[in-house]
């Protein structure tokens, strides 16, 4: 970290403290005007666990069934993040019996004993946003059979969280954070007694917030498909509540929900989880549905790209392919070096799958899911597509961003009665290698079958320069490059007639059947699936193609397709496990 960046963090976590207590001398709130009705969603499984005292967040599990939640050691920062950030209230308020109440109560009057001072990390903008939106959604639920000092604290420092917004939503960071902090800014606004003069100021901030960070195709610029799930969310959020107290949201603030909800439906594999991209995960469990819904937006995806993504979709089958540049400088924190690389759904079965992002993990994980051979496409030995570089203090934390990304990114889809395809193209390894990644793949009109082809290859007599050089420093043997195929972990596979062939079966009962054309060695290796709120990556296979690039063209072509036997419809009743 620089000498300036931390200065910067410095003065950002000084003016946060100090302006959280001045917050609290300001004119406290006596009670609601009105409450906007829930929206979240929580997880019952997981309410349980934590009356039980056992804490899972940010990807550590701390068990302390005798100590409040406050009082755990060895928490990681991003563990208490999380906390402060209260979304866990969804979960208890999911199970709502008596030790849940017991649970909340004792929780947030501690919270406020020792940190409505000002004290504490939990005084930032997003955080705060977050904290007051569950606190506002389960106020009911908190506050019943309290005393009334404990109720006047509660009310002081819902003020107090308001007015602090008020003054510091936008030191967030721009794009979710910010969002985040003036949905909550709004909620509070609309909520409570004496701060009705808030709301105005941050509609028409939030409105100019979705002019600003909404692209005209619905996305954002991270390209974080679960990143535009959580502002979806919050929009509809913040657009539900101005309806219910008799106000009407700014037309940006529409039209932004009315751009994102088609890219979303693009987003979506058959399952209903989003596609797994650039720091993203599959989506909290019937939180896009829920959002859909709640928007009253109904139409359905454009042809094209969206979010810079192509969706391809036939019979039970979709396929989703990151198909344009990968996010840039500061929107690239998250960033992976995943262009060209795509995901297959059947039905409610993920088959090809991205590692997925390890940020819960800790850092080496996180590291690791950004590279190429983390997803599914091809990658030259010991190269990503984009290479991580340059470290920027973003959001109070360092973040190291993509360097050398691909800045072009071709793309000419093609479709006829018999098929859906593309030809695809980026120039990742050019700069190395003199070698431009070239991907073709075609879906069957009935989704049974995708044929697949890999290049690499050189375009002008620079690229063949850059190649011959590279080829004289590896004494003439070849350029060895990897074509992956991560799979899902419930996907039992082996390999099959002689070594030809890879058998994938489904817990739904398909058989999908992968072969080659034979220029490549076909192995099938270890992989792992990083899922958020597991205490540890799952163990998966991956089916890699292997071969090395002689000339200034090499072409491998592949194959997947459902096994003859497999029925056209069938019926999935297996159920996930609950975890």
């Amino acid at each position: 970290m620089s000498q300036t960046e931390d200065w910067r963090a410095k003065m950002t976590r000084r003016m946060n403290r100090f302006h959280a207590w001045r917050a609290a001398r300001a004119r406290a709130a006596t009670g609601f005007v009105s409450q906007p009705e829930p929206k979240s969603i929580g997880s019952f499984a997981k309410g349980r666990q934590l009356i039980a005292g056992n804490y899972l967040f940010a990807g550590q599990l701390i068990e302390a069934p005798e100590c409040a939640i406050w009082d755990l050691d060895d928490a990681s920062d991003a563990f208490i993040a999380e906390l402060h950030g209260f979304a866990w209230l969804d979960d208890l308020a999911a199970v709502g019996d008596g030790p849940a109440r017991v649970r909340v109560q004792d929780w947030i009057t501690i919270w406020m004993d020792r940190h409505a001072n000002g004290s504490g990390p939990g005084w930032t903008p997003d955080l705060t946003g977050r904290r007051l939106i569950r606190w506002i959604n389960h106020a009911l639920f908190f506050l019943s059979a309290q005393d009334t000092p404990v109720s006047n604290a509660f009310f002081k420092t819902l003020a107090q969280q308001t007015i602090f917004l008020s003054w510091r939503w936008h030191t967030a960071s721009q794009g979710l954070p910010r969002f985040e902090a003036l949905t909550g800014l709004i909620y509070a606004g609309l909520s409570l007694e004496g701060m009705e003069h808030h709301v105005a100021p941050a509609v028409k901030a939030l409105a100019h917030e979705c002019e600003s960070n909404i692209n005209a195709d619905g996305g954002i610029t991270t390209r974080n498909p679960e990143e535009l799930l959580e502002v979806f969310t919050l929009l509809t959020w913040a657009a539900a509540a101005l309806s219910e107290a008799g106000h009407i949201a700014e037309e940006a603030h529409v039209a932004a929900i009315d751009r994102i909800a088609p890219t979303l439906r693009a987003l979506r594999h058959s399952d209903g989880g989003l596609a797994r991209f650039h720091g993203g995960g599959r989506g909290i469990a019937g939180r896009l549905d829920q959002a859909l819904v709640s928007s009253g937006n109904t139409s359905p995806p454009s042809k094209g790209l969206h979010m810079g993504y192509l969706r391809q979709s036939a019979g039970r089958t979709s396929i989703i392919t990151d198909a344009s540049p990968p996010p840039t400088r500061d929107n690239s924190f998250n960033g992976h070096a995943s262009t060209l690389a795509f995901e297959l759904t059947s039905g409610r079965r993920p088959l090809i799958v991205n590692c997925g992002a390890g940020a819960s993990f800790g850092e080496e994980w996180r590291r690791a899911g950004r590279a190429t051979p983390s997803h599914s496409t091809l990658g030259i030995e010991g190269f990503s597509s984009s290479r991580l570089g340059a470290q920027r203090l973003i959001g109070g934390r360092m973040r190291e961003l993509l360097v050398d990304t691909p800045d072009d990114v071709r793309l000419e889809v093609r479709s006829s009665d018999t098929e859906l395809g593309f030809v695809a193209g980026h120039n990742g390894y050019v700069s190395t290698h003199g070698l431009m990644h070239i991907r073709q793949i075609d879906l069957s009109s009935d989704g049974r079958g995708i044929a697949g082809e890999d290049t690499l290859a050189t375009l002008t007599r620079a690229d063949e320069g850059r190649f011959d050089r590279m080829m004289d420093r590896l004494k003439l043997q070849g350029i060895p490059f990897h074509v992956r195929f991560h799979l899902h972990p419930d996907v039992d596979v082996e390999i099959d007639m002689g070594g030809t062939a890879v058998s994938m079966a489904l817990k739904s009962g398909e058989i999908w059947v992968f072969r080659h054309d034979g220029r490549a060695k076909l192995s099938l290796d270890r992989s792992v699936y990083l899922e958020k709120g597991r205490l540890k990556p799952r163990a998966s296979k991956q089916v890699v193609l292997s071969a090395a690039a002689m000339d200034y063209a090499t072409r491998v072509r592949w194959t997947l397709a459902k096994a003859q036997d497999t029925p056209t419809t069938l019926r999935d009743l297996e159920r996930d496990d609950e975890f």
